[in-house]
């Protein structure tokens, strides 16, 4: 059956790849919904600034839609959000859990409360089968976050491809997916995508134990 929803869009690649799956299962993409800090000003997972999730919206052609809150608040602010979608007819969430209960849990309790589908396409999936899908599609994404504890620095800002991969699989400490918050990507390009974007890498930050690249995507005729 086919449904009318929403992602919940960090930008990273196993939301495209949910966002990918779900569209070729028949349902249709009303909206992408990400979370941003309190100020409103970076994605609370990866850190990614408004404009660039606005640049995959507009090279995806979906709409995109934000919250803003505490990670103390997150749940309420995301409820606030969704709602006015559920009232314009979307019946379904998808979420790109890979296989953390807590998250399924959260998940399903909240799609519970708004009286909605939680989708959940890469549930269960091995490691293996999702990266290589992923890469074999043809979709692009870059390094933009890791535990520094874990991975040098001197990954923020190069490809996520098969050289990324074969790395991490060597060390038996991380989950080669960034199941644990090892590691956090962003997609610029790959199907579905309609507007070639380009990533212009910036400044790099420390937080806590991680390191952050600053991203911009421009359009590749130069445009922002």
């Amino acid at each position: 059956m086919s449904l009318n929803a929403f992602v919940s869009w960090s930008g990273g690649k196993d939301s495209a790849l949910s966002l990918h799956r779900a569209a070729g299962d028949g349902h249709r993409i009303c909206a992408l919904v990400s979370m941003l800090d309190e100020n409103g000003r970076r994605s609370r997972a990866h850190g990614l600034s408004k404009d660039v999730l606005q640049a995959q919206a507009s090279s995806l052609g979906i709409a995109l839609v934000t919250g803003a809150a505490t990670w103390e608040a997150y749940e309420n602010e995301f409820l606030r959000v969704v709602r006015p979608l559920v009232a314009q007819g979307i019946n379904a969430g998808i979420f790109g859990d890979i296989d953390l209960e807590g998250h399924r849990q959260w998940v399903t309790r909240i799609c519970q409360t708004l009286g909605i589908t939680p989708l959940l396409p890469l549930w269960h999936e091995t490691r293996d089968r999702l990266i290589n899908e992923f890469l074999d599609l043809g979709f692009e994404a870059m390094i933009i976050r890791v535990r520094t504890d874990l991975l040098s620095s001197d990954w923020l800002g190069q490809p996520f491809d098969r050289q990324f991969v074969d790395t991490i699989k060597a060390r038996p400490d991380i989950d080669v997916n960034g199941e644990q918050g090892e590691y956090h990507t962003l997609v610029y390009n790959g199907p579905g995508f309609s507007l070639p974007l380009s990533p212009a890498p910036g400044r790099t930050q420390l937080a806590d134990r991680y390191a952050v690249k600053d991203i911009r995507l421009v359009y590749k005729d130069g445009a922002s």
